[in-house]
């Protein structure tokens, strides 16, 4: 499976999820940037958008809802290291409160990974964050250090959904 996302105006994407009614967009914004992401295993459909291969796929996206993207540049040679450390991670997260969804998505060009959590509301996630559940999955071994495999620093975009129903 694969994700498919665009960044735009709301005209813009509006035009865009109007040429193609049966496919399920999920719109986010963050101030007056619209993101369009879609899930399927089709060609992507956006002129200027990414591509994504689902590698981990948790819960259930929904219309309503905070959105948290992590974006990790990865070296090419510790890809493998990068996702194995996410497919032995415990699952605790789809227990937390407010938890919806999870996907680790590999990029099919380039080399920066997103770690995209969907949370009921900015709080939900803010509680998780604060959680030993949380610390225990973010300790690196090596300290604060970053891991090796991290090709630059990560950063984080945030995104509320934007309710189509």
């Amino acid at each position: 499976m694969k994700a498919h996302m665009t960044n735009g105006t709301l005209e813009i994407i509006t035009k865009i999820t109007n040429k193609h009614p049966d496919i399920k967009f999920y719109l986010m914004n963050s101030g007056t940037n619209v993101l369009a992401y879609y899930e399927d295993s089709k060609q992507n459909i956006f002129a200027s958008g990414r591509g994504y291969e689902i590698l981990i796929s948790k819960g259930t996206i929904r219309n309503k809802g905070f959105v948290v993207m992590n974006n990790i540049t990865v070296t090419e040679d510790g890809r493998t290291v990068f996702e194995d450390r996410f497919k032995q991670r415990s699952s605790s997260i789809e227990s937390s409160p407010g938890f919806q969804a999870f996907r680790l998505l590999e990029p099919e060009s380039g080399n920066k990974y997103i770690v995209f959590t969907q949370w009921a509301s900015i709080e939900d996630y803010d509680n998780w964050k604060n959680s030993d559940a949380f610390k225990k999955q973010h300790q690196s071994a090596g300290g604060t250090k970053p891991p090796a495999y991290f090709a630059d620093t990560p950063y984080i975009t945030t995104y509320n959904m934007v309710d189509t129903d």
